[in-house]
């Protein structure tokens, strides 16, 4: 197993597993608080892990072009141009909910705020399955190296 291999790996199962948190346990738990709670724990929420998730997906991107580069296979390029995708699908598709949810001038016991909070939820999970899946890849193709 090369280093790139290593790092790839590393950072995928890194991002799958706080994406699987916050897909199983924060956002739920978020939104049995109430919508209002939900609302204003989200903003917090969202500042630490955006940097964190962001990173962790750019350096598995980086990782996996490299190990294919240095000749692990295309499944390295495939699952690595995969996990870089989750940024812009992120800035693309989520952040404008993002935005929505962090506007003060939401009204957090809103329909409008519920639903921005179940299309967060539904939007996120497909972050963590896509994430464990680049994970698995990953591991599953480390292990045959």
């Amino acid at each position: 197993m090369t280093i790139a291999m290593l790092v790839a790996t590393v950072a995928a199962g890194l991002f799958a597993g706080a994406a699987l948190y916050v897909t199983v346990a924060e956002h739920p738990a978020r939104l049995e608080c109430g919508q209002a709670l939900a609302i204003k724990e989200f903003g917090p929420s969202y500042r630490r892990a955006a940097v964190m998730q962001a990173v962790l997906a750019v350096v598995g991107l980086l990782a996996g072009v490299a190990a294919w580069y240095q000749g692990s296979g295309v499944g390295w390029l495939v699952w690595g141009l995969l996990l870089g995708a989750l940024v812009p699908f992120t800035l693309v598709v989520i952040m404008p909910i993002n935005r929505r949810l962090l506007d003060p001038r939401l009204d957090s016991g809103s329909d409008e705020a519920r639903e921005l909070l179940a299309r967060w939820g539904r939007l996120h999970a497909v972050r963590t399955v896509v994430g464990v899946a680049v994970f698995v890849a990953f591991s599953g193709m480390s292990l045959q190296a």
